[in-house]
């Protein structure tokens, strides 16, 4: 029978509990981070691995150096182009679904490469792989911001850049190493072998998504969410960061090779690959300056990493290979810090269509490192490393503008 109100009402429903965030010490805690961390591995590890191998490649196939450097740039481009796509996308399927799809793409992708004959094909390998690696990089922001409570979104975006540089780090120095000792298509597949393993890992961890809202994928829902975030105060300077910031670090590490093969260091690829052990810096530091920037405030911190970095910069351009080495270290540590804070800062400022809002910085975080990273060539033709040395400060100098000009910004209301 209905129930008779009382007193001419009746007793309010009680409401559904909230679905709870994840919390740092909670039980879903370290395998969401693990399982981040060893997608940011697999990708980032892809990624770069051709890096150490970029002179090895140029007299493989009787190419100069900045044409060799497409093998890094086509992928990078394809990513920076596919997370215009999976970004919303992955609002509308869902984050964990597409970041496994992703993961295992560029895997197989990346072992698929190692068997090309012709450097067409291979450029065209490496930028299907750059295209599905935007299906973990354009997503795991937003599932950060999403399920993570938003006390721990500084370190635990920390701790995800951080598992960015170790694939970096990892990349470099397993290839690095292995080309010393087989051929670069072993170590090539190799590294594809390795970033499967983990994705399969990933799959198995990661935690479905909690508070994640579907929407409907439409043109009128992604020109309104663009609309929105480009009018926002601070979203586009972010934008331009990414880009001037990425392109910078990219390039450093693109033709710093190509400086100490030559006189009068004469390097061996093995010890080229062992430079990467710089990246446990940034591992440091992306953590780090997440928690200071949760303390203190993005803006307040953000644009002193960029001073940082060009800090180290100046110290590259020293001829003793331990102040070299040292720059290195300090350019990679304020890099790592500044993406830390800004990718957080991404999350924050996006109230809406986060996943379009995380593709969007990414988008020029690597259209930074394509473009710039392949601009580089020319200046190393025209005036070896002092001549690139010159072009990363120009993008700095413009990145400390960006972030002073950011610096007189105040976070909405969580």
């Amino acid at each position: 029978m209905p129930r008779t109100p009382h007193s001419g009402s009746e007793t309010p429903e009680p409401s559904e509990p909230a679905i709870p965030f994840i919390e740092r010490g909670g039980p879903d805690y370290r395998p969401t981070m693990l399982a981040l961390f060893l997608g940011a591995f697999s990708t980032f590890a892809l990624l770069y691995c051709v890096q150490p191998m970029l002179p090895i490649l140029s007299e493989a196939f009787g190419i100069d150096p900045a044409s060799t450097s497409l093998v890094l740039s086509a992928s990078t481009g394809m990513l920076a182009v596919g997370l215009l796509i999976t970004g919303p996308l992955s609002d509308a399927i869902g984050r964990k679904k597409m970041m496994s799809m992703a993961l295992l793409s560029a895997s197989a992708l990346t072992i698929g490469a190692a068997f090309m004959q012709h450097w067409g094909m291979i450029l065209v390998m490496r930028a299907l792989a750059g295209l599905s690696m935007a299906g973990l990089c354009g997503v795991a922001m937003a599932y950060l911001n999403e399920e993570i409570h938003p006390s721990f979104i500084g370190v635990s975006m920390g701790l995800y850049i951080g598992g960015n540089a170790i694939g970096g780090m990892s990349g470099r120095l397993i290839s690095g190493v292995m080309v010393d000792f087989v051929n670069w298509r072993v170590t090539l597949a190799t590294m594809g072998v390795i970033s499967l393993i983990s994705a399969l890992a990933f799959m198995k961890m990661l935690p479905p998504s909690r508070h994640f809202e579907s929407r409907k994928l439409s043109v009128a829902n992604l020109a309104s969410a663009f609309r929105l975030h480009f009018r926002d105060a601070g979203l586009p300077w972010l934008f331009l960061e990414a880009f001037l910031l990425m392109g910078s670090f990219v390039t450093l590490f693109n033709y710093i090779v190509y400086r100490l093969l030559e006189a009068p260091y004469h390097f061996s690829q093995t010890t080229i690959g062992l430079l990467s052990i710089v990246y446990l810096s940034g591992i440091y530091s992306s953590a780090w300056a997440g928690g200071l920037a949760d303390r203190l405030g993005r803006p307040r911190v953000f644009w002193v990493f960029v001073v940082v970095m060009l800090t180290g910069l100046g110290l590259t351009l020293a001829t003793p290979v331990l102040l070299i080495m040292v720059g290195m270290l300090i350019f990679t540590f304020g890099f790592f810090a500044a993406h830390s804070i800004a990718s957080g800062w991404v999350g924050q400022r996006a109230t809406q269509a986060r996943g379009q809002a995380s593709s969007l910085y990414l988008f020029s975080y690597y259209l930074g490192s394509s473009l710039a990273g392949t601009l580089g060539g020319t200046f190393w033709d025209m005036g070896g490393w002092n001549g690139v040395a010159a072009f990363i400060a120009a993008l700095l100098v413009l990145a400390l503008l960006a972030g002073l000009r950011l610096r007189r910004l105040t976070l909405p209301p969580s």
